[in-house]
């Protein structure tokens, strides 16, 4: 039986040789129907394997089902015909991002901001005898520092996102388009806090400009580009992947919220744009994890929801307000989730409420868990913050509470921090271990400013010039003070009374980063 297949074989095989297109019109090849005839395996229509012989029958034989069914039919060889298809279009041979980046670049800009810089002037500089032999060396014309980064238009009547700290004290910022355009701007809002800063170009539009994602749409793994000015070579575009989202204490901005990417970033891209692959703005790339000062393919970047949110400050000429809770929290400790009977370390632990607070009206207490902002898991204080920052002042968010083992549902009012009492700046002059210091009388509005603590109440240390009594005792901003030689010290009226006094020593209580210090004065 074998002998007879293997001579049909040949002779199809011979048959076949004369008119080598025969079949392939028809989705079957020669090679699948001998190895049809021969009993051996070939390929089904899914590309797996079938093997044609049944186990339980001897080679080249058929089963009674298959006798029932009739003579074998072969089925066409759809999997050969994919592997030898060519492509037929250019998509399908060459993919990449170059249409994405000719749509999305030129609406990232590159950003010089100068500032003045006096320089100290030498004491012997108009003096004639030095000047004689040293002629001009003692120039004290003040001189010029530059800094260079990255900013994204995101509105095109020419608004400009970048960070603050690359035109922070900028007394001049420009802007240059990668042809070799270049505008003055106006910085309409900056906050070191958040490290943004909004510009708007001084020329007429329209300007291209990115559209804004939802950030919170984001995955880890997405494909995401970095487009910005390193090292100030010209425009650059690199590519990578969200490698975690929303961390936390890296050093950056009060806000510990960052898409964390491997798309190489670099000194210069600060301010430049994170992209997804609709060419939307995901993120604002803000800092570089490195001990080289290069790329170590861990950077983060400011989510696109917080951009929008300063954007709207901006627009609304304001300056950026985070809501008021009137509550300080704390992270959620392994052994505080174990006797919570919470899977996991997750939320934020209310640890104080101030009176008549939203925080209080809302029914906030210490000791609860917010686990949930607006349907948004908490994981720490951090990602509270954010979330609260980006819902913004006037709105009233769904705030999930754990309060023992039971969960409720909140309405918490977000307000702006009122100033309550007025912060009343003095500058302190005399002789006195305060003087050369300017104190403003503590708030909720000052404490969330100076990122102090919301409970904190009294006279805070707003600045301290250099040389003075006050520095030279050891005073700094943010210094809490406390009292002076057991008085306390309410207001910053009562301090400027308190220093009139004639006091044959100075013993005085600050409160610095939580803790309390004395310092004697003879």
């Amino acid at each position: 039986m074998r002998s007879q297949q293997v001579l049909w074989v040949a002779l199809i095989a011979t048959f076949l040789a004369a008119s080598p297109t025969l079949g392939a019109d028809h989705g079957w090849s020669v090679g699948g129907w001998i190895d049809g005839l021969l009993g051996e395996q070939t390929p089904d229509r899914d590309g797996g394997r079938v093997d044609r012989q049944q186990s339980s029958g001897e080679p080249g034989t058929r089963t009674s089902a298959e006798d029932n069914q009739g003579p074998v039919v072969l089925a066409p060889d759809k999997s050969a015909g994919k592997a030898e298809a060519v492509p037929t279009s250019r998509a399908e041979i060459d993919l990449s991002f170059a249409p994405l980046v000719k749509e999305t670049a030129p609406a990232v800009v590159n950003v010089y901001a100068a500032r003045v810089v006096p320089t100290r002037q030498s004491p012997f500089a108009n003096d004639p005898f030095f000047g004689q032999f040293f002629g001009q060396r003692f120039d004290d014309r003040p001189r010029m520092e530059s800094a260079l980064g990255s900013g994204v238009i995101i509105d095109s009547s020419g608004l400009v996102v970048t960070n603050n700290h690359v035109v922070e004290n900028a007394d001049e910022v420009k802007i240059a388009f990668s042809d070799g355009r270049e505008f003055e701007t106006k910085v309409l809002l900056k906050d070191k806090k958040v490290d943004l800063a909004i510009l708007a170009i001084d020329g007429a539009g329209p300007f291209p400009s990115l559209p804004i994602a939802d950030s919170d749409e984001l995955e880890i793994g997405d494909l995401v580009l970095a487009i910005g000015n390193p090292f100030g070579i010209g425009q650059t575009v690199t590519t990578g992947i969200v490698s975690a989202l929303a961390r936390n204490h890296i050093g950056v901005n009060d806000f510990g919220f960052f898409i964390q990417t491997d798309a190489a970033i670099n000194p210069g891209n600060s301010g430049g744009a994170l992209i997804d692959m609709k060419g939307r703005l995901v993120g604002v790339n803000t800092a570089i994890f490195s001990r080289s000062g290069g790329s170590n393919g861990i950077g983060f970047a400011i989510p696109s929801n917080m951009v929008a949110s300063f954007q709207r400050a901006a627009k609304a000429g304001g300056r950026f307000e985070r809501p008021y809770v009137g509550a300080t929290f704390a992270s959620v400790t392994p052994d505080i989730a174990d006797a919570l009977g919470l899977p996991r370390p997750t939320g934020a632990l209310v640890q104080a409420v101030v009176k008549d607070s939203p925080a209080a009206e809302a029914g906030i207490t210490v000791g609860d868990v917010i686990l949930s902002v607006d349907g948004f898991a908490i994981n720490n204080p951090d990602a509270l913050g954010y979330r609260l920052a980006t819902a913004g002042v006037g709105r009233t968010a769904k705030v999930s509470v754990l309060r023992g083992e039971d969960r409720e549902t909140i309405d918490l009012p977000l307000q702006a921090a009122p100033e309550n009492p007025p912060r009343d700046e003095r500058s302190l002059s005399g002789n006195n271990p305060f003087s050369g210091a300017t104190v403003l009388n503590l708030s909720p509005r000052v404490a969330e400013e100076r990122g102090l603590p919301a409970d904190k109440t009294g006279v805070v240390v707003a600045t301290v010039e250099r040389g003075s009594l006050a520095q030279r005792f050891g005073l700094r901003p943010n210094d809490i003070l406390l009292t002076i030689n057991g008085d306390v010290i309410a207001s910053t009226k009562s301090l400027e009374e308190m220093l009139k006094r004639r006091y044959r020593g100075w013993q005085f209580e600050v409160e610095r980063d939580g803790r309390r210090m004395t310092q004697m004065v003879r």
